[in-house]
This record gives structure tokens, C-alpha cells and sequence, in this order.
């Protein structure tokens, strides 16, 4: 095994007052960026809160009625916006929040890790990004029309006046005619809470970016030795229960959005496992190689 050399590492030890001063210089620059896009977003919360309300507009579409969210508090409007800045102001962050991590801890690697870790820091925020368009583009589509499904009676009819007449028309020729007559039923129609709406939204969304992060940091610890494909074999029931919990923890309280995310994190567990043993032959031939 070669012994790296006194170049391989930077010049640039220092006594732990000047490590713990580095630190707080890199959290308050974190915390700056974090700042500086949250006020960002709050000055153009209304693009970013168009931009995610598109997967309930076009479920609604798609039945012909009107896309509206209405303001339960007079309040509401208010924490709509910062709920819209906090959210865009964290994923804004996070590639500099990276960064300072980057910038903090090179200085104790040597080159050779250093460029190990450049690939994971890069494809950290891409599959955050990846994730976080899975659950806009596949799974909030297809939860919201599923969800709508269970709407039902006359507040449920179109918000189209040409398709709401004809339906009005087949309605009274079905009960014989008779005019004014009245449903048997309730109505059931979605009348959704802006803010509820968007803590849903986010939540599905940050869920997802997060979990796609696992690849990255379970591959990352198996580079370092700290876990081996093996290990992650033998202990899959238990991260099977983790997974399932964390599932119930960050989703809402429905069995459908629990199961997807489910599968898709323990997917992902899956992945790893085949990353973390595909490194592991690598490195062992690269130590065959290095021992002939």
C-alpha cells in the first residue's frame, strides 16, 4: 500500500481555535446565502407559487373545472409567501451550503480524496433536482387525480357553462323532467386551503429530493470504509422498518403516498447497495494491480 506523500496534503493545519473560526465563517456564509434567496423569493413569490400550483390546475383541467385555492385566514396570504420564500430560499441555498461544507473540510484531504469526493459533491445537487422533478412531474400529477377522483354530486360538475348545461340537461331528463328537482345526495367538490396546499406540495417535493440524497451518501461512506455492500445486505429488514417509518414520518396521513415513497427510497437503497459493490471490486483490483 503506497504511503502518501508530505506533498499529497495541503499545508494547512491549524489549532482548533482557527478550525472552530473557519467553521463559523462557513456557517454564516451559508447562512447568508440562505438569507439573500429567501428575500429573493419573497419579492417574486407569486411565478414560484403559479409554477407550483400547475399540478392541481391541470388535474382540475382535466375535469373541467376551475383551479382556485381560497385564504381560510385572514392571515394566510402572509405565511403563503413565506412558506414560498423559505422553501425556494433552501433549495437556492443548497448548492452553496455545499460548497462551504466543500471548502471546510478539503483543506484536511489528500489530493487523491479530494478528487473522489468532487463527483459526489457535484451529484449531490443533481439528484436533489432529479427528485424533486420525480415528485413534480410523476407523483403529485397522479396523486392529485387520483385524490379527485372522489368528488361527487352537483358541486362537482364542471365549471365549463356549455359542459355544465348539457350536464344539467341530462340530469333532469334522467329524473323524468321534472324541474327543480333535487340530488339525493351531498356534493362532495375540492375547495383546498392555499396553505395546506402548498405544505403539501413542499412537503412531497423536499421528501423526494432528500431521499434521492441517499445514493450519494451511502456510495460516499462506502468509499470512505465506513460501510460495506454486505453490511447494507444484512441489515435490509431493518432499514425496510427505518424506511417505512421515515415514509409515514414526511408524508401525509394516506397509505397511497406512504407506499410510493416507500419504494421509491428503498429502490434507492437497493442502488446503493450496487454502487457501494461495484466500488469495492474496483478498489480490489486496484490493489491486485498495485501488488503485481
Amino acid at each position: 500500500m503506497k504511503s502518501a506523500k508530505p506533498d499529497d496534503i495541503d499545508d494547512t493545519s491549524a489549532p482548533l481555535i482557527e478550525h472552530l473560526a473557519e467553521l463559523r465563517t462557513r456557517l454564516i456564509w451559508s447562512v447568508l446565502a440562505f438569507v439573500v434567496a429567501m428575500v429573493l423569493c419573497y419579492f417574486v413569490w407569486n411565478p414560484i407559487f403559479d409554477f407550483l400550483t400547475q399540478p392541481i390546475c391541470h388535474a382540475l383541467e382535466k375535469r373541467d373545472q376551475a383551479c382556485g385555492l381560497i385564504l381560510l385566514k385572514l392571515q394566510e396570504g402572509f405565511f403563503v409567501a413565506m412558506r414560498i420564500a423559505f422553501f425556494g430560499g433552501f433549495v437556492l441555498a443548497f448548492p452553496v451550503v455545499g460548497y462551504q461544507l466543500w471548502r471546510f473540510v478539503a483543506p484536511g484531504l489528500y489530493r487523491s480524496e479530494k478528487n473522489a469526493l468532487l463527483p459526489f459533491l457535484v451529484a449531490s445537487p443533481v439528484m436533489f433536482l432529479i427528485g424533486a422533478a420525480f415528485a413534480y412531474y410523476i407523483i403529485l400529477p397522479w396523486a392529485f387525480d387520483f385524490f379527485l377522483g372522489f368528488q361527487q354530486g352537483p358541486a362537482a360538475q364542471p365549471a365549463d357553462p356549455a359542459v355544465a348545461a348539457a350536464a344539467g340537461a341530462a340530469g333532469a331528463a334522467g329524473a323524468g323532467g321534472a324541474a327543480g328537482a333535487e340530488q339525493p345526495w351531498a356534493g362532495i367538490v375540492f375547495q383546498g386551503s392555499v396553505e395546506e396546499y402548498l405544505a403539501l406540495t413542499t412537503k412531497f417535493i423536499l421528501a423526494f429530493g432528500l431521499s434521492f440524497q441517499l445514493p450519494v451518501a451511502l456510495t460516499l461512506m462506502g468509499k470512505a470504509g465506513l460501510v460495506s455492500s454486505e453490511g447494507l445486505a444484512s441489515v435490509r429488514r431493518y432499514a425496510i422498518v427505518v424506511i417505512l417509518i421515515l415514509a409515514a414520518m414526511v408524508t401525509p396521513p394516506d397509505v397511497i403516498s406512504q407506499i410510493v415513497l416507500f419504494s421509491v427510497i428503498y429502490g434507492l437503497y437497493e442502488v446503493s447497495i450496487f454502487l457501494v459493490r461495484r466500488m469495492e471490486k474496483k478498489r480490489e483490483l486496484e490493489e491486485q494491480e498495485a501488488d503485481v
